[in-house]
């Protein structure tokens, strides 16, 4: 549950940067996954992505296949090995399926990953330039917790993101992707889903501050909340939150670790399940119209955690009274309706928001997503915590991991 990466468009942004980490936009999160092609019908069929470009070996790629998913300002490419030695064929045996890289938009991806390493960031690879008579695209990674990675990735001439996010080629060695039914289905029956909302990451026991002091020295974030196991924490789990935030607060990351508890917590069954090292959780995808999106993405067969009958008995009071004494109006969504899509909702003193989780999107009990709507709200559901975390250790236990 934290996190949030909120992505605006880079339109707002100067032109130029004299801070070489100031950060655009999410330019694009990178999954490696045991079967590119399966998985990109999967999120086309489940969640309404277009399978916008490819590159494979008709493009000329020998090594790997790439799939280029959009939806709204959300780009995720999805990459499989074709040799049993590829990167993303060893790290889909070791972790399952999975967020390998959260990239994102820099002016210039040499200085912002010169300017990372020498914070104390250790690299994950230097930078890589991609070019033709189009414009380039250029790469460089930093390595943050466990297997997860940050790109930074600079674009110029037909490549810049603005270009890429009309529907431009994503860059040099990629396709267009013609005739696939599902792109028309999508675009007739749409999700609604808009914009990279927030990222989760999941670290050991004892090394959240670690990775809250990383982000604060070697990408200039601050602290931009904090939970501790007494707001995120059940009878019998818990788990200790920190929220990173960029400098302009376009981009905020989370921190999650486990926490004392009578049984094992989600945090530690993801653990347990991704070779004990830390990753990303889940990605949280933003919606305009939450009991539209939720509503067609059951149609599609996506499973979401079940919210007790008894969570609706007090949530309207308790929302609507924070709402109305910070002069705020009430909910304005359907009250049958958000029950009976099983949606949560929270308020603060900025407004409301409403959630739902699925359930992991692959065997292993890791990565899955959240589908958020923001009402004014910048926060991440603290009042949903409890009636979150029961319905996580149904499943747990379900699955022998509780």
């Amino acid at each position: 549950m934290i996190a949030v990466m909120t992505t605006l468009s880079p339109s707002a942004s100067v032109s130029t940067a004299t801070d070489p980490l100031q950060l655009i936009d999410v330019d694009h999160v990178r999954f490696y996954v045991g079967n590119a092609k399966q998985s990109a019908f999967f999120y086309a069929s489940a969640f309404g992505f277009q399978v916008e470009q490819i590159a494979d070996l008709t493009t000329g790629s020998r090594d790997r296949a790439m799939y280029l998913l959009t939806q709204g300002n959300i780009r995720i490419v999805l990459e499989s090995s074709l040799t049993k030695d590829g990167i993303a064929a060893r790290e889909a045996t070791q972790f399952g399926d999975g967020v390998k890289d959260i990239a994102l938009t820099v002016f210039d991806a040499e200085k912002a990953w010169k300017q990372a390493v020498k914070n104390g960031g250790e690299s994950a690879y230097e930078p890589k330039t991609w070019s033709d008579e189009h414009g380039s695209v250029t790469f460089a990674g930093i390595k943050t917790y466990g297997r997860a990675v940050h790109t930074f990735v600079s674009r110029t001439g037909a490549y810049g993101l603005p270009t890429v996010k009309n529907g431009g080629t994503f860059m040099p060695g990629f396709r267009k992707v013609e005739n696939f039914a599902l792109n028309a289905y999508n675009k007739a029956n749409p999700c609604g889903l808009k914009y990279v909302d927030h990222a989760v990451g999941n670290v050991e026991e004892g090394k959240m501050n670690h990775w809250v002091k990383w982000y604060e020295e070697v990408l200039g974030f601050a602290m931009f909340k904090h939970f501790d196991d007494k707001d995120i924490g059940t009878e019998y789990s818990a788990l200790m939150s920190k929220v990173m935030a960029s400098g302009n607060h376009l981009i905020k990351m989370p921190i999650n670790e486990p926490a004392e508890g009578k049984k094992k917590s989600q945090i530690q069954e993801y653990l347990d399940w991704h070779d004990n090292t830390p990753g990303v959780q889940h990605l949280a995808l933003r919606t305009d119209d939450e009991l539209h999106s939720i509503t067609e993405l059951r149609r599609r067969g996506v499973d979401f955690l079940t919210i007790p009958d008894a969570y609706y008995e007090t949530v309207w009071n308790r929302v609507d009274k924070m709402l109305t004494e910070h002069g705020h109006q009430v909910v304005k969504e359907d009250h049958k309706a958000v029950k009976d899509l099983g949606i949560l909702v929270d308020a603060d003193d900025e407004g409301y928001l409403l959630q739902l989780f699925t359930k992991p999107l692959q065997d292993r009990p890791t990565l899955f997503f959240e589908i958020i709507c923001r009402r004014g709200s910048q926060s991440f559901g603290k009042g949903n915590f409890k009636a979150l975390f029961e319905s996580l250790e149904i499943e747990q236990g379900r699955r022998g991991n509780l």
